[in-house]
């Protein structure tokens, strides 16, 4: 078989390179994405190929902003040329409100810079890559194809500090919802992965906050969610583990959003 191909977006850091990682040593050839900060990708491309179970296994570098259509077309382009095909889209990037605010006084500027960045940029992003993926159909006996979006718990539990995130990340999850129907009959899974507390960069400002309320039981499993729990999810959904399974929510948050008394 040959070896196949991944674009994450966002993989220069955090929950990205922990899936880049992840597929690196489960034999993938992974498209390491990153906006703006090249020597973190770089690190990103040097696990990988620490990681890596072939020297045929490729790590090229792609850059874009996913919130600019040109930057989206041309990251598509990168990897096409750099590796040949895309055969899983991880859709990891993201970005937090840098202020949060309370939605009383929450400020468009913000809205739109997230919407753009965290909404806009993968589902266009999907487009571009499920119009490839139509155009260039899977050859029999070779990797499956897949599109997994990433998102929060955010996406159903409100947080009013952070409103422009949580509708953002609501909205990828139709998103999820719509591209699984639309490319099923194709045979493209299309998978949400949910996760919930994560101990990242992103949420470094706010860990004495959580480690509190994980103490007093906000977290079932009583720990954080770590970039290894969500890439190990990713592997699994990307490998062609769910195959009649289109379309769902894998949630990896240590049961933090089941309803209990």
């Amino acid at each position: 078989m040959p070896i196949p191909i991944a674009l994450v977006t966002g993989s220069s850091r955090g929950l990205g390179r922990g899936i880049a990682e992840a597929l690196a040593a489960e034999g993938w050839t992974v498209a390491i994405h990153y906006a703006a900060n090249r020597s973190a990708a770089e690190e990103s491309a040097a696990a990988c190929r620490a990681s890596a179970r072939s020297p045929e296994q490729l790590f090229p570098l792609v850059a874009g902003d996913l919130s600019q259509p040109d930057q989206r077309a041309g990251l598509v382009s990168q990897v096409l040329d750099a590796c040949g095909g895309i055969d899983a889209l991880i859709n990891n990037a993201g970005i937090a409100p840098k202020v949060r605010a309370d939605i009383t006084e929450a400020s468009e500027e913000s809205f739109d810079q997230i919407i753009a960045t965290n909404l806009k940029g993968p589902y266009f992003l999907t487009q571009a890559v499920a119009n490839w993926m139509l155009a260039h159909p899977a050859a029999p006996g070779g990797p499956a194809r897949s599109i997994i979006f990433v998102t929060s718990i955010s996406a159903n539990t409100a947080s009013v500090t952070r409103g422009d995130y949580c509708m953002s990340k609501a909205a990828l999850a139709m998103a999820a919802q719509l591209w699984s129907v639309r490319l099923a009959p194709h045979g493209i899974g299309v998978f949400e992965v949910r996760p919930g507390v994560m101990k990242t960069d992103m949420t470094a400002a706010v860990t004495e906050k959580y480690d509190k309320l994980i103490a007093d039981g906000l977290v079932p499993q009583n720990r954080w969610g770590t970039a290894d729990d969500v890439a190990r999810a990713v592997r699994s959904l990307v490998r062609g583990d769910w195959p009649f399974s289109t379309g769902a929510v894998f949630h990896v948050d240590g049961a933090l959003t089941v309803r209990r008394l």
